[in-house]
């Protein structure tokens, strides 16, 4: 209920603040010329906005004509945008540019056409009109395609196509605004140079050139002595985008040195002094509001381009060295888990089968033990069909039949094993092969990429670090497709700092943003630190779990991480029967697959590579199944992951449903097997996940538990009590039961 209530009051509020700004310009426009004319601003800007918002700046140019009695003499224009307007009711939702543009284009034509029709010049207007309407549907074309990307992107787009439109609607903006009559000052001039000032400071001489150029333009369209005034506004941008890159007060100063020096050349007058305090005033907006800028709110195509190339570089060196630490990682666990036994220890497990039954078992073990010792190890290299006489160190030996029955029965089994071992060498080939895995992870962590990058922030964050005795080898920020932004931070291990915490306050701080940070990963050369912008949602995660039969080991192990991209995972597995072996078995899993994620590797790479290791490992029979939950927390998408887990139940829109499917678990099969199921989820929906242990008499009282209830520690501690009634049979399994709500991040704040 509270939920829905916020949506409605932000929804209300944007409404109504869109309504009363789009009015509000309307007033403005309402009274603007271009060219010796009047301005078509007000009714390109109606075309391209969306009905509402259209009809606001029809009221509020309506309103201006009434209160300066200029109704009659802006008929045409008031006639248009209300034909603008009808014609919108007809093409909502469809507001797309082209039939924006094309609507304004034939009102305007249309108006003007019947109006001049009344007024008996039809022949004289009609040429004006088509060309005004060419332009006022231009202009609106070009408003809705901007409105439609900001959208979109959450930002301004200024490569192409979209930075044409941004340069056409901003001569018009900057005309309309040099024709308003405001004592003393020029609005339009004003904001040309906060503009023009701020494209030199943070995009160089390109962006000075530019905005000085279009901003020269527009106050030329609005009138000839209005445009001389800042002729040379293009070339001081060009200076300062050169040399003004250290600070904004010198880049300020610089910028007003050069546009007095250049005025002085071409000679003050009156006008040059009121353009001078228009600049004035430009600079001061540019000083003020430069320290809040972001490139997070604009897109440059050439940036992305050139450091591309970089992330991806680093991306991937460091998951290449992340996966051979796992290798090396898997040749130790092979050779923990190796049963070789050495001649000593056969020998002596023989022995102590047949001599702890002997009444001389102390005088051939305290007096003649290295005699003793060394018969017994000729016994046990002699074979079953030997011809060799028996040891002559053991011929006092009172049970020589049944010593040297037992080591043909240890032989025997001791090739038995060797065959195994040959079978599970056999195996251990595979991992070879299945650790070309890596490629496949590395490709695919290249095509994920979808980022915009920013060289700005990634200096930022250097700097910062190393005034502070910090020195990252790397250095990477960047912008995700909802506007996010992220940092990945490198530092060597030799290097690496202690505190990982003030690493994050201090780019914090530098960056005025509150930034999370995923568990730092080590590649075995360097540690890689994520930063990132906390996204619209979050999880709330409880769990609890009983041992089998009250023992002290747990064989199912959990994690809840984030990958530091927008993704959250909560991981559980359950490892073969209980106990410690079960729990090793288990973590292992977890760990592995927490790694490979966290340093980019696609999860069902991940379960391939982590199932090759555990086939491989022994010649045992271990195997553990994976049950994952991976929540994008920008859009509220679940993607459930099994591998031979059971089921998980999900509370969504006021249903529950359940996500089975029959997969082997991780290690028992070389080909590993994964099910991966999407869903969209909203604020307040949750998802149950449990172990083995958990019988499927009990999901009906689980749905019935979350339909009737929304705390989730009462719900997962219940779950979990009632199991062993749900489960009357003899044999016990150890219970887990995990529950994860998905919330809004504004609790967490």
């Amino acid at each position: 209920m509270e939920r829905t209530t916020k949506k409605i009051f932000n929804s209300t509020f944007l409404f109504f603040g869109s309504f009363a700004l789009s009015a509000t310009a309307g007033f403005l426009l309402a009274g603007t010329s271009m060219a010796g004319v009047a301005s078509f601003a007000d009714i390109s800007l109606a075309g391209g906005l969306s009905l509402p918002c259209s009809a606001a700046v029809l009221t509020g140019s309506l309103v201006h004509s009434i209160l300066s009695g200029t109704v009659g003499r802006n008929i045409v224009r008031i006639s248009a945008m209300l034909m603008i307007v009808t014609a919108k009711m007809f093409l909502e939702p469809r507001n797309e540019p082209r039939l924006c543009g094309t609507a304004a284009a034939m009102s305007v034509f249309v108006s003007g056409a019947v109006i001049s029709a009344l007024i008996g010049e039809v022949l004289y207007k009609l040429l004006f009109y088509a060309f005004y309407s060419t332009l006022t549907g231009f202009t609106s074309y070009s408003v809705a395609m901007l409105i439609s990307s900001a959208k979109q992107k959450k930002a301004v787009d200024l490569s192409p196509p979209y930075g044409c439109a941004y340069a056409v609607v901003y001569t018009i903006a900057i005309a309309a605004l040099c024709s308003m009559s405001i004592p003393f000052i020029n609005a339009g001039l004003i904001a040309g140079t906060a503009v023009t000032l701020a494209g030199a400071y943070f995009y160089r001489h390109t962006g000075g050139v530019l905005c000085g150029a279009l901003t020269v333009c527009g106050a030329f369209l609005a009138s000839p002595l209005c445009g001389m005034k800042i002729v040379l506004l293009p070339a001081a941008g060009l200076v300062t985008g050169y040399l003004g890159r250290k600070k904004f007060n010198s880049a300020a100063l610089l910028f007003m040195s050069l546009n007095f020096m250049l005025s002085v050349l071409t000679g003050i007058d009156r006008s040059s002094a009121g353009a001078f305090t228009d600049l004035l005033c430009g600079t001061g907006i540019f000083l003020a509001a430069a320290p809040y800028y972001s490139d997070k709110w604009v897109i440059v195509s050439e940036e992305k381009a050139a450091v591309l190339p970089e992330i991806l570089s680093a991306r991937m060196n460091f998951l290449s060295d992340s996966i051979g630490a796992v290798r090396k990682e898997s040749e130790k666990i092979v050779r923990m888990f190796s049963t070789d036994d050495s001649p000593d220890d056969s020998a002596k497990q023989c022995s102590d089968k047949v001599c702890g039954k002997c009444f001389r078992r102390l005088d051939c073990w305290k007096n003649n033990s290295d005699s003793t010792m060394a018969g017994l190890r000729k016994l046990a290299a002699q074979g079953e069909f030997a011809g060799e006489p028996f040891p002559f160190e053991l011929e006092d030996c009172l049970r020589k039949n049944e010593l040297k029955d037992s080591f043909i029965s240890g032989a025997r089994e001791r090739a038995a094993l060797k065959l195994m071992e040959l079978r599970s060498s056999e195996s251990r080939r595979l991992l070879a092969e299945q650790l070309r895995l890596t490629e496949d992870i590395v490709s695919t962590a290249g095509e994920r990429v979808d980022v915009r990058c920013s060289q700005p922030v990634s200096r930022t964050i250097r700097r910062k670090l190393e005034k502070f005795g910090l020195a990252p080898s790397r250095v990477i920020a960047c912008y995700n497709s909802f506007n996010r932004l992220l940092a990945e931070v490198y530092f060597p291990v030799s290097s690496a700092p202690e505190s990982f915490s003030r690493v994050r306050d201090l780019i914090s701080d530098e960056l005025r943003m509150p930034l999370d940070a995923a568990v730092p990963v080590s590649s075995g050369r360097e540690v890689r630190l994520r930063l990132f912008e906390r996204p619209a949602h979050s999880i709330q995660v409880y769990g609890a779990a009983l041992s089998a039969g009250g023992a002290k080991d747990n064989g199912d192990s959990s994690m809840s991480f984030t990958d530091g991209t927008g993704s959250a995972y909560v991981v559980l597995s359950d490892g073969m029967g209980s106990g410690k072996n079960a729990a090793a078995q288990s973590r292992l899993v977890v760990r592995m697959f927490r790694r490979l994620v966290s340093s980019g590797a696609d999860y069902r790479s991940a379960i391939k590579l982590i199932n090759s290791i555990m086939v491989t490992r022994s010649g045992d029979e271990t195997f553990a199944t994976l049950d994952a939950l991976r929540v994008d927390l920008d859009t509220c998408g679940l993607t459930v992951i099994k591998s031979g887990a059971a089921a998980t139940l999900i509370r969504r829109k006021g249903t529950v449903i359940k996500v089975s499917q029959p997969t082997f678990p991780i290690g028992i099969y070389e080909q590993s097997e994964t099910f991966a199921g999407n869903y969209d989820l909203e604020e307040g929906d949750i998802a149950i996940m449990f172990s083995d242990g958990i019988s499927e008499n009990e999901y009906r009282f689980i749905r019935e538990l979350l339909l009737s209830d929304s705390d989730l520690k009462k719900i997962v501690d219940e779950i979990c009590r009632k199991a062993s009634l749900f489960n009357p049979g003899s044999r016990s399994d150890d219970v887990t039961v995990i529950g994860l709500r998905i919330t809004s991040s504004e609790t967490h704040q």
